[in-house]
């Protein structure tokens, strides 16, 4: 990881003109995505919850942190792929909307990091626990990413089911078509902790990862009869 790309990324998302800018994309695509998509939603007043907060998404569309993050009031904060940084006007955008670059398929300690130090701050995060966009109702094997923030962190986890984006803007697909979404969230998580003031263990972080993948298929077949109802 190239780490001035990750430092641009964070000093250019501190600025008061990319906050302003946020609120006002927000905005614009609460009033264009909502309608158009067909939003329905369940509990998502969780997602306004003061405080650190991790969200824990399933991941079928490009879609999908774009939704979740319009639907709370909340600044939310992103790990987005490393290639999308390497574009001057794509990464001036994503950096102005708070993302941090991650390289894709791998645990990258490095941005976790300073994931961390914006949850130490109060601050909202996506993190994609099954790492990239997979395909289906069923959730995957999970990366333990949100499990080491949470713990180290101590911010509560929050897993969200999304259904429709997968038909809505599949891979490859250049034009979002209309369809109906649900977004799901579920009930907050508390962050790990570890036995007479130790760090959590790579065993509990590991049963925390699965407790999130249980939560979040929930999460997500509650989101798929949303949507079908």
């Amino acid at each position: 990881m190239n780490a001035g790309l990750r430092e641009t990324a964070l000093t250019r998302g501190d600025r008061r003109s990319s906050l302003v800018f946020y609120r006002a994309l927000r905005v614009l695509l609460r009033w264009v995505a909502n309608p158009w998509l067909r939003v329905r939603s369940e509990n998502i007043e969780v997602l306004d919850l003061p405080g650190a907060t991790i969200l824990a998404p399933v991941h079928r569309s490009n879609l999908d942190s774009v939704l979740v993050a319009i639907q709370s009031s909340r600044r939310i904060r992103a790990l987005g792929k490393e290639s999308l940084f390497t574009t001057p006007g794509v990464s001036y955008l994503c950096a102005a909307l708070g993302a941090i670059p991650v390289r894709r398929g791998e645990a990258d300690r490095d941005a976790l990091k300073a994931a961390k130090a914006l949850l130490d701050r109060g601050e909202t995060m996506i993190v994609f626990p099954e790492g990239g966009r997979q395909s289906g109702q069923k959730i995957t094997e999970l990366f333990d990413g949100a499990a080491w923030l949470a713990a180290r962190s101590g911010a509560r986890v929050i897993p969200v089911g999304i259904a429709g984006t997968e038909v809505a803007m599949p891979e490859g697909a250049r034009f979002i078509h209309r369809s109906t979404v649900a977004i799901v969230a579920g009930e907050p998580m508390a962050p790990p902790v570890g036995i007479d003031g130790k760090r959590a263990s790579r065993q509990q972080l590991q049963d925390f990862t699965a407790e999130i993948g249980r939560q979040l298929q929930a999460a997500q077949d509650r989101a798929e009869a949303l949507a079908a109802g």
